[in-house]
């Protein structure tokens, strides 16, 4: 708290009013469903962004990032979509949404501390964000809820710096709580906190950052969503959620490609309902089995893997993993994995071992716990 006070005197040359927190997020299972209206299950991690702020009575708007030398002002009026660019369009998007919904909102002092990996798909653009408008709106006096502020992130994603995400990172950030994974129906925004306890059953959540490049806005994860909307349409279903029988779905598709897209996100579903159902009844050694059904199914299926996810989820459980796979949107990021607690340096040391002999970048490997979610620090 301290830091980050003191490093926004240090920017700006007086005291913040506040300091909000918002976490990453891993997605224990539930890759690609949340823009079919299905189901996802994350949970929050004790890695998380911190922003300080005060407002300002002058339209201008002033960001500066710990982790970034490059800081970036300008006015009110200025923050469009297109606009503005790298991790500063998150922020600004934030501004802009909240006016572009009506709420009165005005200039903005932000500076940002972070200790989630960029990169690795582990939500620190959703944190960011999520953080951004807590303080905003805050300091503007707007009422807003978690789930609302997790909606008006995503419109950020999605209007402002022109990623089609699902809502499931920014309702991570903002609903999870500490020792429970977020069961969330997308469709009707329904939540449950599923009581999730890995180290009393004598487990451990690693997480893999493979250090692949982890890049969603070059196209790739808009093809993915458009193959299941043109998917859905085809099916004549209002999303891939509604499909009742798969072989018959799989049967009245046009091509292999829209099959295997379609395939992953029913079977998926499927999974997370399964995972909540052993979660509910203590059974948590039996998820790993679906956590690499998982990965099976978005390596092959939709296709969003890559080597250095690959050789990290083979060498996890050729060392004793319960079960592993790729979390995030794909094409680079984290693996996560659930192993016994007395497994978890074999692990680790089968991923780095197998990274050496592969010539890739040396990996991060971290031990998870289900944490708390967004809130303000101070006042």
């Amino acid at each position: 708290m301290d830091d980050v006070t003191t490093a926004f005197r240090s920017a700006f040359g007086y005291g913040p009013e506040g300091v909000w927190a918002a976490p990453g997020r891993i997605n224990l299972i539930g890759e690609h469903t949340d823009y079919n209206d299905g189901f996802v299950l994350p949970f929050a991690l004790p890695h998380a962004l911190t922003a300080s702020a005060a407002r300002r009575t002058d339209a201008a708007v002033r960001f500066r990032s710990r982790q970034s030398e490059d800081g970036f002002e300008a006015r009110l009026p200025d923050l469009f979509p297109g606009a503005v660019e790298g991790w500063a369009a998150y922020p600004a998007g934030a501004l802009w949404a909240l006016r572009d919904e009506g709420y009165t909102v005005d200039g903005l002092d932000l500076l940002v501390d972070s200790t989630i990996p960029t990169g690795a798909g582990l939500s620190s653009s959703a944190a960011l964000t999520c953080a951004t408008v807590m303080a905003t709106a805050s300091l503007h006096g707007v009422d807003l809820g978690p789930a609302e502020v997790a909606r008006l992130a995503q419109r950020v994603e999605n209007d402002f710096v022109g990623m089609p995400c699902g809502i499931l990172d920014q309702s991570a950030s903002m609903l999870s709580t500490e020792g429970h994974a977020l069961f969330m129906d997308t469709r009707t925004m329904g939540t449950e906190q599923v009581p999730f306890d890995p180290s009393a059953a004598g487990l451990t959540v690693l997480v893999v950052d493979t250090r692949a490049p982890h890049r969603l806005v070059e196209g790739h994860y808009a093809d993915r969503r458009r193959a299941c909307e043109e998917a859905a349409r085809h099916l004549g279903v209002a999303a891939l959620r509604d499909v009742a029988d798969l072989p018959e779905a799989l049967a009245a598709l046009p091509d292999d490609v829209a099959r295997r897209r379609v395939r992953h996100v029913v079977t998926e579903n499927a999974r997370v309902l399964e995972t909540v159902g052993l979660l509910r009844s203590g059974d948590l050694r039996a998820v790993g089995p679906l956590l690499t059904g998982s990965h099976t199914s978005l390596r092959d299926d939709y296709e969003v893997s890559v080597p250095e996810v690959d050789t990290a989820v083979d060498a996890l459980l050729a060392a004793g993993a319960l079960g592993a796979r790729i979390t995030g949107g794909g094409f680079g990021g984290c693996v996560v994995a659930l192993a016994d607690a007395d497994r978890v340096e074999a692990c680790e040391k089968a991923v780095r071992e197998a990274y050496r002999e592969r010539g890739f970048a040396e990996p991060a490997v971290f031990g998870a716990l289900p944490s708390a979610g967004a809130r303000r620090l101070y006042p």
